[in-house]
């Protein structure tokens, strides 16, 4: 009954339409003259402009062409770790791939230190006033002139033959002049020799360095960004030498490593890669302890005692050891060492293999960091696993960091200690767990599905922060995760001139939180939820995930795969929540009730006449009344006999059903039209509940292609058996909705902030 009532409807609107287009454009043509045009302009415009061009490298379909490539780079190093003066000296070979059709005739190498050199541009390029307090170090660099002495120092760039090679730093980038033209499917090798001072990153912050522990003179070192790294040459870029100014992370090239590090004999350490001189740095007691760990699937073993790291951090040897590390097919290299370490461990079977879920962190870190690193390292490998692909490394590492938050691969660096007395605040627990889950993540975006996070921060900080939020709702009830759509409405409601769109070069943004983790979580959270629903998000999620792991992927690649593995059009999505700034109101304008009668109505006496019809003449069919409209009358309720008796509608139940399949259908006795508005400049699909005089309730989701047609207001009939009381829109809140003001009816007024001091008071006495 319910369908026929709708298409009748939909007849008879279509009818009256064109009747009134038919005379309007009559007059229309005579007296107006003709409007100017304009480009498509809908909120469903494909993103034919703003996306790539398909090509043999990278299909429509978003999956990788018959003739992507990619580059590689081969690292060989010998790195000393000075601890006595914070330096790193090293030698490199590296061997480059060229497997572009390209001729190349220079390459393009990222000396990211040189952001510390004492006339580095990112110096220059920020403004701003007077800082809240200075470090005295840090006073005594700003503005006594004696700045860090930071920046990498060559000491030779030659060929394999010791020949000198040409190079030219330009700030964070050195090109090196090649010889001869490095043909298609050939490569190169060079010979590099550099050293740098290490800093203290608590002073002059950075995303590597060292801490210093003032109560017994040991330091921390987490190395990262420490070597000469090649850049990535591809279909998209070319060269990706944007320079670094501190917030665009790293585009980089996967490649073999082979690395030795020498550090004082009294270190611990660990680094990216396999350890293969495992007898010569571990005692036999630590070796012993290891292999327990590796069978031990259940909890942490402790390698290194909190009291052996007591002890070795009151002696500082003049010895010296050195850790061999081998990887095969990672992007980037990194490593963490102190005396002060503590190191525990534990197995986590994936599949048929056995992963490591290791922690590193001084005294200073427990109880906190023995109770949860390792088991949160272990959570998230099998979280991400399970939702995206087996994690393909033999190692995960937490390693504990003053105000750090840094991922490399293996390996990251995680903030959070407890206080000096070893209590803890509720906020605290949660944040060391929350970073730990969100930079071993970073295993998978962008250690393995390899984006340019120079360019687009939103690619690795946004997929990850999305997978993280559901890693740790599978943790803990409640956990305060963040990224859901109703912590963005302040930010979205913002100074516009303060915003930008996710698609913007990261550097370029003004709160890289809000725009590269915040947003594009909750724009994937609501994919999730209601755009697309679990199961085709997730596996399009997914298929994105396996189709670019180990290789390059772009912007393009994403929202195409996402498309095409969920069979969805999501353009008009991606326009509005990556494009632009818009922001999501939709609201109720007004609420009609109507009743059913097969009288004809007035409406139907102007199509009639329209036509040069008699109301004899048009078809017989239901008709919708407004309740509150001058030509209903009471008695048109036809309470005596409801709208199952009307001859209309009996024939067409007696030819189309059997009595059984009668009883079966919904006997629909309220009818309401439901105007919604949508003052705020995004579609989004329309989440509304329906509450009922007997206190149950129904959700509907309208799709966003209902405002297809119409961006400021659509109107829907609903038909029901029982008596609608409250209409809510998003009551979830779920949407990013800006405006609560007009999601209900009958209306429901928001109090101000007045109002609620107010209220408060009153509490209060």
């Amino acid at each position: 009954m319910k369908r026929l009532i709708i298409s009748i409807i939909l007849i008879s609107s279509t009818l009256f339409s064109n009747a009134q287009n038919h005379e309007h454009h009559t007059t229309d043509t005579d007296s107006n003259p003709v409007k100017k045009g304009h480009y498509n302009i809908s909120k469903f415009k494909q993103l034919k402009e703003e996306l790539a061009t398909p090509n043999a490298y990278r299909t429509a379909s978003g999956a990788p062409g018959f003739a992507y490539y990619q580059q590689k780079a081969d690292y060989q190093m010998q790195i000393t770790l000075d601890d006595k003066n914070q330096r790193i000296y090293g030698e490199a070979t590296v061997t480059y791939y060229n497997n572009s059709p390209d001729p190349l005739d220079y390459l393009w190498v990222q000396l990211d230190q040189n952001i510390r050199a004492k006339n580095s541009l990112s110096k220059k390029v920020d403004g701003g006033g007077p800082g809240v307090g200075y470090q005295p170090q840090k006073f005594v660099e700003e503005f006594m002139g004696k700045p860090f002495d930071g920046g990498i120092k060559l000491e030779y760039l030659q060929d394999t033959e010791g020949n000198p090679l040409h190079y030219v730093v330009n700030e964070t980038m050195m090109r090196i002049d090649l010889p001869q033209t490095l043909a298609p499917k050939s490569s190169t090798s060079f010979k590099i020799k550099w050293w740098y001072n290490i800093n203290n990153y608590l002073v002059t912050r950075g995303r590597s360095g060292y801490e210093h522990f003032d109560k017994d003179g040991n330091n921390l070192y987490i190395i990262a960004q420490f070597f000469p790294r090649m850049a990535v040459y591809n279909d998209v870029e070319g060269w990706q030498n944007k320079q670094f100014l501190g917030r665009g992370e790293f585009t980089l090239v996967f490649g073999d490593y082979d690395v030795k590090i020498t550090t004082p004999a009294d270190h611990i350490l660990e680094a990216t890669g396999v350890l293969q001189n495992r007898e010569e740095v571990f005692t036999k007691t630590q070796i012993k302890r290891y292999k327990q760990a590796q069978k031990s699937y259940d909890k942490p073993v402790i390698i290194v005692t909190q009291k052996e790291a007591e002890k070795a951090e009151k002696t500082f040897s003049d010895k010296t050891k050195t850790w061999h590390f081998k990887a095969k097919m990672v992007r980037d290299f990194a490593f963490s060492s102190s005396r002060k370490f503590i190191y525990d461990a534990q197995a986590v079977k994936l599949g048929d293999r056995t992963v490591m879920a290791i922690s590193l962190y001084p005294k200073e870190g427990n109880p906190l960091w023995e109770e949860y690193s390792t088991k949160t390292v272990v959570h998230t490998l099998k979280s991400y696993s399970k939702r995206l692909f087996d994690y393909p490394y033999h190692k995960a590492i937490s390693i504990n960091a003053k105000q750090q938050g840094m991922e490399y691969p293996m390996i990251c660096w995680n903030y959070g200690r407890p206080r000096p007395d070893g209590s803890y605040a509720e906020r605290t627990r949660t944040g060391v767990i929350g970073v730990i889950i969100h930079e071993v993540g970073h295993n998978w975006f962008p250690m393995v599905v390899n984006s340019d996070e120079r360019q687009w921060g939103w690619m690795d900080e946004g997929l990850n922060t999305f997978t993280q939020l559901l890693a740790e709702e599978e943790l803990e009830k409640g956990f305060p995760a963040r990224g859901y759509p109703k912590d963005l409405i302040e930010y979205m409601t913002g100074d516009q001139s303060r915003i930008a769109p996710i698609m913007s070069q990261h550097d370029v943004v003004f709160d890289s939180g809000k725009n590269a983790y915040h947003k594009p979580t909750a724009g994937l959270y609501m994919l999730r939820e209601f755009i697309l629903g679990h199961e085709l998000f997730d596996f399009a999620f997914k298929t994105y995930a396996n189709r670019w792991k180990f290789k390059h992927p772009s912007t393009a690649d994403f929202f195409r795969t996402m498309e095409d593995a969920s069979g969805t059009d999501l353009d008009w999505f991606w326009r509005g929540w990556f494009y632009t700034t818009d922001v999501n109101d939709i609201g109720i304008k007004e609420v009609k009730q109507y009743i059913v009668t097969d009288q004809p109505t007035e409406r139907v006496k102007r199509m009639a006449k329209a036509y040069g019809m008699t109301v004899d003449q048009f078809p017989k069919m239901l008709h919708l009344i407004d309740k509150d409209s001058k030509e209903f009358t009471p008695e048109m309720l036809l309470k005596k006999n409801p709208p199952k008796d009307f001859k209309i509608l009996k024939d067409y139940l007696d030819t189309n059903f059997t009595k059984e399949e009668q009883n079966k259908l919904k006997n629909s006795k309220y009818f309401y039209e439901i105007v919604f508005e949508k003052p705020g400049g995004l579609v989004m699909p329309i989440l509304v509940d329906y509450v009922f005089e007997d206190g149950t309730r129904e959700q509907h989701n309208f799709p966003a292609e209902i405002w297809r047609y119409n961006d400021k207001e659509v109107q829907k009939i609903v038909a029901s058996e029982k008596k609608i009381v409250k209409i809510s829109i998003d009551p979830k809140k779920i949407t990013a909705d800006v405006n609560l003001n007009n999601n209900e009816w009958p209306k429901k007024k928001v109090p101000s902030k007045f109002e609620k001091f107010k209220n408060s008071k009153k509490t209060s006495k």
